[in-house]
């Protein structure tokens, strides 16, 4: 008698129990960062006398994208500390009451009244919300997909959906109310405000801790990291073998093969740096743009201006996200690969710039636009950012060995830093040495042609990658 045909586990078809707590985390702590960046760039530039700190568009551009670079440098801190160290879950936990704590500095500013303390104010809680949100940031989305198991593969990209959904639920309404805010009350309860909210993540997360998958850091495991295995390879003098197998005499094979998955990643996330340069700076240059646009009057009391129309961007992230993941990505199947997601989105973004630079035209030439002019170019950008951003986020936890998930996240984070690293770079640098430099057509045009000689190299490192497995696509 033939045997039996295994029956599939009901079980593997839904989502674990405590993906919830994890995604309403997310959802409030996505609210308390959002919340805050969203009026940085008014907070900065805003006369003295009306809370601000009166500093040029140019220094406010810097600044912003220098805090974001760091925000997404330390998640290689964060990484090492979870893989390594405490493992994910105690990473996450302590680390977000160092990100409370970076609010509650915000929040204290107006007890400095002159603005050279306000401004080391601000410095210091930037500094302490980057060490947090940065360092759980490559935990939080490798711990989701630590709760599924391996038979559970093909929800990880409806999981990852609804992680970046909820994201963007809680930044749709920071940028909504935050500024409102800010005008109203002034900019110490805007700052306060996402603190009470990063404070009730943590509570939720921690509300969990009984259900999770806590998967061991290394110092339990005793699993070699990536750079333990690449500087013995490095230093291997057995130059005759290949690059890898150098370290097969101190390390296993399979923590070999785990640190020989992470460099064909690499060259994929190598090129992505120019697309977050042009996402990032809806935080910045664009809400600056929209300072010489007009604000649309939704009632007596509430408008519409540049920092409220950064609610789109989530607003639309949460139409298109269920839109292409299940209803454009099935219908083109294995034409729609990661990679080519990715790469479509690249050339997507250049062309939401060429739009961001006539809309300036038209302001230098004297034109009173509407701020819903920007609806364009967030639309567009939008698009680009769920065909690259959404699909990153899964590329690079399937794509890595299962010891190196939250290094290798960290690395697609680190696209992110050196992204607004060249923000910050090319404003300083870049300009004629006037103030507002970082705000002209020539500046947003330049930025969407650097992204296009991008995306075409970025076409032929694509078609040369092959995938590592765990459900993905084998072609590129």
């Amino acid at each position: 008698m033939a045997a039996p045909t295994p029956t599939a586990d009901p079980a593997d078809d839904k989502f674990p129990k405590q993906i919830p707590f994890i995604v309403g985390n997310e959802a409030c702590e996505r609210y308390s960062f959002y919340g805050m960046k969203g009026i940085l760039a008014g907070y900065i530039t805003g006369e003295v006398l009306k809370g601000g700190l009166g500093q040029q568009k140019d220094t406010a551009t810097v600044w912003i994208h220098l805090f974001i670079m760091v925000n997404y440098f330390t998640p290689l801190l964060g990484a090492y500390i979870s893989d390594r160290i405490l493992g994910r879950y105690k990473t996450i936990l302590w680390i977000s009451l160092l990100y409370c704590a970076g609010h509650g500095v915000l929040a204290a500013s107006d007890f400095f009244p002159s603005t050279e303390g306000r401004t080391w104010m601000l410095w210091i809680g930037l500094t302490l919300i980057a060490f947090g949100a940065g360092g759980i940031k490559p935990c939080v989305s490798a711990f989701m997909g630590d709760q599924f198991k391996e038979s559970q593969s093909r929800l990880y990209e409806k999981a990852y959906a609804a992680f970046y959904f909820s994201i963007n639920f809680g930044s749709f309404f920071a940028f909504l109310t935050i500024p409102f805010i800010a005008k109203k009350y002034g900019y110490s309860w805007a700052f306060g405000i996402p603190g009470v909210l990063m404070a009730i993540a943590t509570v939720v997360f921690w509300s969990g801790r009984n259900r999770y998958v806590k998967v061991p850091p290394a110092r339990e495991t005793k699993v070699a990291g990536f750079f333990p295995v690449l500087f013995a390879a490095m230093g291997s003098p057995a130059k005759e073998r290949p690059f890898w197998d150098r370290a097969l005499g101190k390390f296993s094979k399979e923590e070999v093969d785990a640190a020989r998955s992470v460099l064909p990643v690499l060259s994929v996330f190598a090129l992505i740096p120019p697309f977050w340069a042009m996402f990032d700076q809806h935080s910045s240059t664009w809400i600056l743009q929209a300072k010489a646009m007009v604000s649309y009057k939704v009632t007596e009391t509430y408008s519409i201006g540049g920092e409220e129309m950064q609610s789109l961007n989530p607003l639309l992230v949460m139409i298109l996200v269920p839109l292409l993941t299940l209803g454009v990505y099935p219908l083109f199947g294995k034409l729609m690969t990661p990679l080519r997601r990715i790469g479509l989105g690249m050339f997507v973004a250049g062309g939401s710039y060429l739009v961001v630079a006539w809309i300036q035209r038209q302001i230098d030439s004297g034109a009173q636009l509407s701020v819903l002019w920007q609806a364009v170019p967030y639309t567009i950008l939008t698009t680009a950012e769920v065909l690259v951003s959404v699909t990153g986020l899964e590329f690079a936890y399937t794509q890595a060995a299962k010891s190196m998930k939250s290094m290798i996240t960290s690395f697609w984070l680190l696209t992110v830093a050196a992204g607004n690293a060249l923000v910050a770079l090319i404003t300083k640098f870049g300009g004629s040495g006037a103030s507002d430099s970082s705000v002209t057509s020539e500046r947003f045009t330049q930025y969407s042609m650097i992204t296009f000689g991008v995306a075409i190299v970025f076409v032929f490192v694509a078609m040369a990658y092959r995938y590592r497995d765990v459900g993905a696509t084998k072609a590129a």
